[in-house]
């Protein structure tokens, strides 16, 4: 049950029924005050009104205040200028909430919002030239964590991951390997500048000449490029797929760029779709800013009229000699997804792929003649810290901090909440020591602990609580928990919405820190404390408060991927 929500709609129907209107209005027009002295709820609904209606807000506010002071939950009604109506409430409204969330479990919160509309998350799409690094676990963590909310609230969510398996990167990696491969055998052959000189590929090598000795150096060239790049790229998904589990991640889907998209001819399919619409000309590009490139000359191309749809330019798609360009793929590629007849597309980018959005953005918005608008969202980098030393990160040169080195030294919940503790677009340092300690300044520990406190009130406790007097429920303190808990479906809400994960962690954090207040006023009064020996309706009652505030925890840290604990 959302008390808040349920608010909101009796006082939507108030002011239609008393104002004699059909106005939108949001889903919540309740929100607790900066200021409490003004009351423990407010609502601007009489503004928004004044907007429509010839009459001062603060009049308006006043004729709602008076219905508003009716309903058998409000206590008292004020308005202050310029037109806010304050409410303060009898303890029932919020004391009942605590049996209900206890009823509930982990359902408190879940709602339909989503109407069971079909989202396509696709996320990572690390190219598969080697393990995933702690970067790349960012947006892991950030879209799965997206994924969980968006469920929650009635999303069908298909989470894709995209094998970038065709292209000069794979030609590398399959160059990179038989070298490795060369070696093994015995061979006196070096690596090129441009070649991928990781560990892992070492390893590789030796898996690849297991399986197949020295047969590939009798081949034709053709033969054997074929099977070697085929080993390679399965054995770098095989790593990347290993890495995602050990986050806790889950796939529905695996769209391969060379077979699903390549092979099949989506791109002349996308480029003739584009050109039946009138979008497609030959032209020639402008000379790139900054610097020339000595091999660069003007060349007519068939360019996308991209700039109809906001890009900043308008894009290639087929070289001067007729071959397609990368970001024909890309098009191809999004047609394939919207030919599954998804509701809403979202694409979650690392920062550096910044300048890809609009484009992105363009050929989504041509190729479904404005029906779906791609949503992108980007995520920063992590500064990963020892002791305040960085480390640097860098794939080709084979040396980079992967998810493995970082989940070896770390708990895989740790470096979820870690991630998530920011908004993705912003920069975030990870130190291996401080996320590790355990004491207040530590929001994971902190969070952590509160969850395990209440459980260990809940077990220490040998009292039935399933029936239990929430009018009980008295103390100020006690009441500010109860409030706190009122807000989580709006919190799950919001932060599935915006794409915004974060929201739940502060959420989270402000929750343990009220609970933890709470414990600790038992500690210097007895008369606060959850277990009391000589009142035994009381303590059911706070058990019951306990009960409540460890299932949000939970559900909370469930959303989040992140496993709530009963022991530390």
């Amino acid at each position: 049950m959302d008390i808040l929500k349920s608010l909101s709609e009796k006082i939507v129907q108030t002011v239609r029924r008393t104002l004699n209107t059909d106005a939108e209005f949001p889903v919540n027009v309740v929100e607790f005050p900066k200021n409490q002295s003004y009351g423990e709820l407010s609502t601007n609904i009489a503004m928004l009104c004044a907007k429509t209606k010839n009459e001062a807000a603060i009049d308006i506010a006043k004729t709602l205040a008076n219905e508003i002071s009716k309903f058998d939950e409000v206590q008292n009604v004020t308005v202050v200028a310029p037109g806010f109506i304050n409410m303060v409430f009898v303890p029932s409204f919020w004391q009942g909430l605590v049996s209900n969330v206890v009823k509930m479990g982990d359902g408190y919160g879940r709602s339909s919002i989503g109407s069971g509309s079909t989202v396509n998350i696709e996320f990572v799409s690390v190219n598969p030239t080697g393990p995933m690094h702690v970067g790349h676990s960012r947006g892991a963590i950030y879209g799965d964590a997206l994924s969980r909310l968006l469920q929650f609230i009635g999303f069908k969510v298909v989470k894709e991951y995209y094998i970038n398996d065709a292209g000069n990167q794979v030609k590398l990696l399959t160059e990179s390997l038989w070298v490795r491969y060369l070696q093994a055998l015995g061979d006196n052959v070096d690596l090129k500048d441009e070649h991928y000189p990781g560990q892992y590929l070492v390893d590789v090598a030796k898996e690849l000449l297991g399986q197949y000795g020295p047969a590939l150096k009798e081949m034709e060239e053709w033969e054997r490029f074929k099977i070697v790049r085929r080993f390679a790229i399965d054995s770098m998904m095989a790593l990347i797929k290993r890495d995602i589990a050990a986050l806790g991640v889950t796939y529905d889907l695996f769209t391969s760029e060379q077979d699903d998209i390549l092979d099949s001819g989506m791109e002349r399919e996308a480029f003739a779709l584009l050109q039946e619409k009138g979008l497609i000309y030959r032209g020639i590009l402008g000379a790139p800013k900054g610097k020339l490139p000595e091999e660069w000359e003007p060349r007519e191309q068939d360019l996308f009229r991209s700039t109809s749809f906001g890009d900043d330019v308008d894009r290639p798609l087929k070289r001067s000699d007729g071959t397609f360009t990368y970001f024909a793929g890309d098009i191809a590629y999004h047609l394939h997804k919207l030919k599954r007849k998804y509701d809403r597309l979202i694409v979650i980018l690392g920062a550096d792929h910044f300048g890809y959005v609009k484009r992105l953005k363009s050929a989504v918005n041509a190729l479904s003649g404005g029906a779906i608008e791609l949503e992108v969202k980007l995520y920063q980098y992590v500064n990963l810290l020892k002791s305040g030393e960085p480390f640097k990160m860098s794939k080709r040169a084979g040396i980079f901090i992967g998810v493995a080195d970082v989940l070896a030294e770390v708990d895989k919940d740790i470096l979820r909440f870690v991630m998530l503790s920011r908004k993705s677009d912003t920069m975030l340092d990870f130190d291996f020591v401080k996320v590790q300690e355990q004491t207040k300044d530590n929001p994971v520990f902190y969070v952590q602990y509160a969850h395990t406190r209440a459980c260990s009130i809940l077990r220490k406790a040998n009292v039935d609580f399933e029936v239990f007097k929430s009018e009980l429920l008295k103390e100020e303190m006690e009441i500010g928990v109860i409030k706190h808990l009122a807000l989580f479906p709006r919190v799950i809400e919001s932060a599935a919405l915006l794409y915004e994960p974060h929201r739940l962690i502060f959420y989270l954090e402000e929750l343990a820190h009220k609970f933890h207040m709470l414990w600790n006023s038992g500690i210097e009064s007895e008369r606060l404390r959850f277990i009391i020996d000589s009142d035994q309706q009381l303590t059911k009652a706070r058990l019951g408060l306990v009960k409540a505030l460890q299932s949000v925890l939970s559900s909370g840290l469930s959303l989040l991927g992140i496993k709530a604990l009963d022991r530390m």
